[in-house]
């Protein structure tokens, strides 16, 4: 048999299980407490306020003029924390925030429509779910491919579409025995279950829509690998409508400045892409011609030690360059590269000189730090062409 009378928390009725659908009720005040950190906690006969729980905040809303800012089941107590206190033995209109309540309600139902179908297709259990007011995220136990999702996503919203009942009961003790239904816990006396008839029996103490059909959409919308399994983005309803607004605003924006038809803006993208990381190779190379031309020039000039200051901000090719430049003079090969914030960094290699112990001089000297080997140390000093030409002078 199966239980369908209000369960309460201590001396209060539990609305919410019952049907998430009343967001306003009355009540009456059965007791007011003063809080140690500010605020009120409030104790009610009945409420339709949902305490945090099971991956989900609390309800927000008010209680006649009083602002209802969180609810937690402590021990066996239901509180409203609130702003301002209430009198105990009044009776108050509780109006809880619907548009919240609401998303949260899609959203959770949401989530058992995916964790069944993907229990019931691929065996891997929900093991980690978090809903909040800008995201929800589940953990599955085993990998999903990117096909896998799409084809979940699209058995998800056939759900959606096929508007199946969603009912929440408390079945006996004899009745869940052998009832199959998913849940985190091995778990005995009053288990709250909620079926979405042909798809899904879990236990759970949240509010959920009445039927899938007011789930309205379910997006994946995005996912990673997570301690073996998959960690999922989910959205529902209109906060599924507003991402799909979103990217495709972002997908018209890219098609129209490259004037192309949303169909033909990915190709384009793809082709501007090759066509940059050419260029920058491209780019390199004549960076590094020209940076070695300055090494040879210098090299010509017969000085003992090649520095070179603005060879700008490409480490590989500062290394490549003065790699040469060491070859090809007697003393140092220094490249600095082009300042940023009154710093410069150092290549600096010599094929003669062991310069393991010159990068603490240097250091010590010109205000920077820096390491490496007896043949090429690296690092940063400050932005002073005269100390760094007094400096290595002296080498």
């Amino acid at each position: 048999m199966v239980q369908s009378q209000i369960h309460r928390c201590g001396v209060s009725e539990k609305l919410y299980e019952v049907s998430g659908a009343p967001f306003a009720f009355d009540a009456t005040v059965l007791d007011c407490r003063a809080e140690v950190k500010g605020g009120y906690a409030v104790i009610l006969d009945r409420t339709a306020f949902f305490p945090e729980g099971g991956g989900q905040y609390a309800d927000t809303g008010d209680l006649g003029d009083v602002r209802v800012k969180d609810v937690q089941i402590v021990g066996d107590e239901i509180l409203h924390y609130t702003d301002a206190p209430l009198t105990v033995g009044e009776t108050v209109h509780g109006q809880i925030d619907a548009k919240k309540r609401y998303a949260r309600m899609q959203h959770h139902t949401g989530e058992h429509i995916l964790s069944g179908l993907i229990h019931a297709t691929y065996g891997y259990d929900n093991v980690g779910f978090h809903l909040s007011d800008e995201e929800m995220t589940m953990d599955v136990s085993g990998p999903l491919s990117a096909e896998q999702l799409k084809e979940l996503e699209y058995a998800a919203n056939r759900v959606v579409m096929e508007n199946h009942a969603v009912i929440a009961t408390y079945p006996d003790a004899e009745t869940l025995r052998t009832l199959p239904y998913r849940s985190k816990l091995a778990l005995t006396g009053d288990v709250r279950i909620v079926t979405i008839e042909g798809v899904d029996a879990c236990a759970c103490c949240a509010p959920h829509v009445s039927s899938t059909g007011q789930v309205g959409i379910i997006r994946i919308a995005e996912s990673m690998s997570y301690k073996g399994g998959m960690r999922l983005w989910v959205v529902c309803g209109e906060r599924a409508l507003a991402l799909w607004h979103t990217e495709h605003a972002a997908l018209d924006a890219i098609a129209r400045s490259f004037s192309v038809s949303r169909a033909e803006a990915v190709a384009s993208v793809q082709r501007l892409q090759k066509e940059i990381g050419e260029l920058r190779g491209a780019l390199g190379r004549c960076r590094r011609e020209l940076l070695l031309g300055r090494v040879r020039e210098a090299a010509a000039a017969g000085e003992r030690h090649i520095l070179l200051f603005d060879c700008g901000d490409d480490a590989n090719i500062m290394r490549y360059a003065a790699q040469e430049g060491a070859a090809l003079c007697e003393g140092i090969c220094v490249l600095f590269s082009s300042p940023e914030n009154g710093v410069v960094r150092y290549v600096c290699i010599s094929d003669r000189i062991p310069l393991r112990a010159l990068s603490k001089e240097l250091g010590a000297a010109l205000g920077g730090r820096g390491g490496g080997s007896d043949r090429m140390i690296q690092g940063s000093v400050t932005d002073d062409a005269d100390a760094i030409r007094a400096f290595f002078a002296g080498v």
